[in-house]
């Protein structure tokens, strides 16, 4: 009785998912289960198939939806500069931010101990849980109603890339590489602060060279709040020419 009460009341709210994505899935079943956290899965005694394997599914066909948008829409560029353009598109931050774009995290079924730390802000959980959904639409209506979902949000951040000549990087890298080229050494990331309860941690990193401070930046992450930072120290040095793609990644502009 109490799977049925879930099962009716998620019946309730998926129409709203449903309508935020522009699909209407066949199988509902496949929608509740890429919403099912395993933390979920774990405390309730129904034991509802959890979205590990939806997943592990998805990352698959996001692989392959994201391969096949930046061989067709930058033909001339050479292997490696798609295998960046790919691993920048699908990475754990990239993913939990298409995540965030469609309001997955209101419509995600976590556990109890998760939801009070703050498993809906969680990077890796955002990011798990929208490749379960690539992979749920995958099953229900094949490769194009999954890249029907997952195109549009690599359209947004990827096609203000104009030139057919460009270079992708990710801050922490270029940063790096830019000091080694200047003959400097690797730049350091030291955590300032860290507040905040479990569910809402705020870290303020700041990164050195030389025991120099380049620039200062705060995120829900310590990875985050680096990748800012190096953003922040880059652009100090290279200024307009660093047009953003991704939270992670750039390109330059020469």
């Amino acid at each position: 009785m109490i799977d049925l009460f879930r099962r009716a009341r998620m019946k309730g709210n998926a129409p709203q998912l449903e309508k935020r994505l522009g699909y209407v899935f066949r199988n509902k079943d496949l929608l509740l289960q890429a919403l099912t956290h395993s933390s979920f899965a774990y405390e309730n005694q129904e034991r509802p198939r959890d979205n590990e394997l939806l997943e592990f599914l998805g990352d698959s066909v996001v692989g392959l939806i994201a391969a096949d948008f930046f061989f067709h829409l930058y033909p001339e560029t050479t292997e490696g500069g798609l295998s960046k353009l790919k691993s920048s598109a699908s990475s754990t931050i990239a993913l939990s931010e298409f995540a965030r774009q469609i309001k997955l995290d209101r419509f995600l079924r976590l556990g109890k101990g998760e939801e009070k730390s703050g498993g809906r802000e969680k990077s890796t959980i955002l990011a798990g849980g929208f490749e379960a959904l690539v992979g749920a639409l995958y099953l229900d209506g094949g490769f194009e109603a999954a890249k029907s979902i997952f195109r549009p949000l690599l359209e947004r951040s990827f096609k203000k890339i104009k030139r057919r000549d460009f270079e992708i990087n990710n801050y922490k890298s270029a940063l790096q590489e830019f000091l080694q080229k200047e003959d400097l050494p690797a730049p350091e990331y030291l955590v300032v602060t860290e507040t905040g309860p479990q569910h809402q941690k705020e870290f303020v990193v700041e990164v050195v060279v030389n025991k120099t401070a380049l620039a200062k930046a705060k995120g829900p992450s310590r990875k985050v709040a680096e990748q800012k930072a190096a953003e922040r120290a880059l652009k100090s040095f290279l200024g307009r020419k660093i047009k953003s793609l991704t939270p992670e990644t750039f390109i330059l502009n020469e």
